[in-house]
This record gives C-alpha cells, structure tokens and sequence, in this order.
C-alpha cells in the first residue's frame, strides 16, 4: 500500500526542499524502522556475508539463512540512506557505513547493534510511557527486576554488553587522547575499566605509563584476554571488586569512563567519593561522559539520556551538574574538554 510520504522516506527529500511540519513528523515517527533493520542485519551477519566485493541478494540471503526477496526490500530501505548500495539491480555493496557492521574490522559496531536489538532494552523502549509518567526505568516495571539484577541472571548477555562497550570505547578512545595530553602520568586506574579497550589505547601511546583495569569479578578474565593480546600485560593489571566498597589505590590518574551516567546521584556520589578516598595528593580523576549543552542545542547526550531513564536509574548530566558531584565527593571541577566524539573529557582534582 502506497501510504503518504512514502515516495520519499526518512527526510530523503530534493536538497533545498521545505517539508512541511506534518511530512517531517511522518517521517520521524517511522524513523525507528532504519534502527530496526540496522539490529537485524547485523544479527544476521549480512555485512559479513557481503566482505570486500558486491554480491548479488540471493547469494547474500543464503550464507545467512534469509529470505531473498525479503533481504532485498530491507537492504534497499538502508541503501536509501547511505547503508549498503544497490551498485546493480539486486546486487549490493558495502558502504562506509554498512563497513562498520562487519564484526572482523577495527571498530566494529556489530555487536553495538546486537546490543541495542535485545529484547529486554526494546521492551523497555516501548513502555517509555511509564518512565515519563512515573520517573522509574520501564525496564523495572516490564521485567520486575532492576538492569543490573536481570544481567546478573544472564551473564550471556552481560558478555554482549561488554563488547558494545568495548566498541563505544574505541569509538571514543582516539578522541579522548587527541583531547587531553597525558604526559607525566605513571599510573592510571580505569574504574569499571570493562574489557580494557581504554587503557590498551592509552598504554599504546604511553609507553612508560602502567595502569589496573578495575572492574566486577566476572569481566576480569575479558579484561585480561584483551590485554593479553595487546601484548601488554606487563604493564596492566586486572582488579575484580565493586566500585560502591572501595577501588584501588595509587593511581595518578582515575578514569570513569562511560559509566557515571549509569547511576542516580546519591549512587554517583558513592562511586566519586570512593574514588577520592583512593587517590593520593596530585591525583586527577578524568570523566569521559557527554556533558549536556543548554537549552534546544542538538547533542547524541540527549537521547542516550532518555536510555538512561528507560533503563537505569541515571541520567546525563550537564557541566554544573557534574561539578556539584564533584564537590559533594571532595572535588573540585577543574576543566572540561569537548573531543571530536560525542563524550568530554571533564577533569576534577582533589579538595
């Protein structure tokens, strides 16, 4: 069925073209197709299935078990907006952007995407009416258990949520570095350091820097994997423990990265003042976290904060917002530092 609007999907109007409120609104409210399909050729592997060379639909639908004629009508939806391209009548082939599907290439976002289809996180996504009206995460009120608790349960899918943030964090990594010169620093503590992406970059641009990657016992062992591999478990360590009792001593530098939005202010509170009763007199702590512009300003920030409100008891945070945690963990906001990612990098030292 042709429906309105259809001859010309997602704002992939002529260039110029003033589109009337009601046709943008159409357009926005299927918007979340293209996310859906993104989920789903990335859990069939279909990027991988395509590699280096075009390769035409039906040999694509069989190295991943689908339906030709129906891969073919969601592969031409994303070459629509610049995911995959048709080079020929139902052959296609990687574009940039579908390139970074591919789970063998430097920065792959595969498994970002499989991350983002699960079940659990869209269930939620769809319940965002009682997180508006209530305050609480959806996530809580669908599956009667808290985010935490339900990966606990499910350490598979805790796995998955650690290569996403692997993923996330070389995003951000190369960025952070370009942003904040690290000179001087010998030893660097990475609390909820996850799988150890980051300071396997930093360790690589600073060879005379050591550093312990601090995170809950069971991601030790993926932490200490990617490491390994890196060639530089000379020179890291992994910690297992729980950043509400206590985190290690010693570090010149503390990084939080990606995971102060995670929590309400009273838990944040807690994870910052641990922080601060571990570090000795010149230790600086960075938090590399999008920091909210004011008012309509555009940012990434804005939507993973209605993440935050669906699933988790967190939320994004503006600069002032960060510098009263600071302050009520014994503080003090120094600088914050925009980098060419959607994350800053916000530094506060000691009281």
């Amino acid at each position: 069925m042709n429906e309105p609007g259809s001859a010309a999907p997602y704002g992939v109007l002529s260039e110029g073209a003033q589109v009337p409120p009601a046709v943008r609104m159409y357009e926005m409210l299927y918007s979340s197709l293209v996310s859906q399909l993104l989920i789903a050729v990335a859990e069939l592997g279909v990027a991988d299935a395509i590699g280096g060379e075009p390769t035409h639909v039906d040999d694509i639908a069989a190295r991943v078990e689908a339906d030709s004629d129906s891969l073919y009508r969601g592969l031409r939806a994303l070459a629509s907006v610049g995911v995959f391209t048709e080079v020929e009548h139902r052959v296609f082939d990687l574009t940039p952007l579908a390139a970074t599907l591919r789970s063998d290439v430097e920065g792959s976002m595969r498994d970002l995407a499989r991350y983002v289809g699960l079940p659990e996180r869209q269930r939620s996504f769809g319940a965002l009416v009682y997180s508006l009206r209530k305050g609480r995460p959806a996530f809580e009120h669908v599956h009667g258990r808290t985010w935490w608790e339900h990966f606990a349960d499910h350490p598979e899918l805790a796995t998955l949520f650690n290569n996403a943030m692997g993923s996330m964090a070389r995003l951000v990594n190369s960025a952070m570095l370009q942003a904040y010169d690290l000179t001087g620093v010998r030893h660097v503590v990475d609390v909820a350091g996850g799988q150890g992406h980051l300071v396997a970059t930093i360790l690589a641009h600073y060879p005379e820097m050591t550093a312990v990657v601090f995170d809950l016992p069971r991601v030790v062992p993926e932490a200490e994997a990617v490491l390994e591999a890196a060639g530089l478990s000379d020179r890291a360590r992994c910690v297992g423990g729980d950043f509400f009792e206590s985190v290690p001593t010693g570090g010149d530098l503390y990084v939080l990265s990606w995971t102060i939005h995670d929590w309400k202010d009273e838990d944040a509170i807690s994870i910052l003042r641990n922080i601060r009763a571990a570090m000795k007199p010149g230790s600086r702590l960075i938090v590399i976290d999008e920091v909210l512009p004011p008012g309509d300003t555009p940012h990434f920030g804005k939507f993973e904060d209605i993440v935050m409100l669906s699933l988790l008891s967190g939320h994004v945070r503006t600069e002032p917002e960060l510098a009263a945690l600071f302050e009520k963990a014994g503080l003090r906001h120094e600088e914050t530092r925009a980098t060419s990612s959607p994350t800053s990098v916000v530094v506060a030292v000691p009281v």
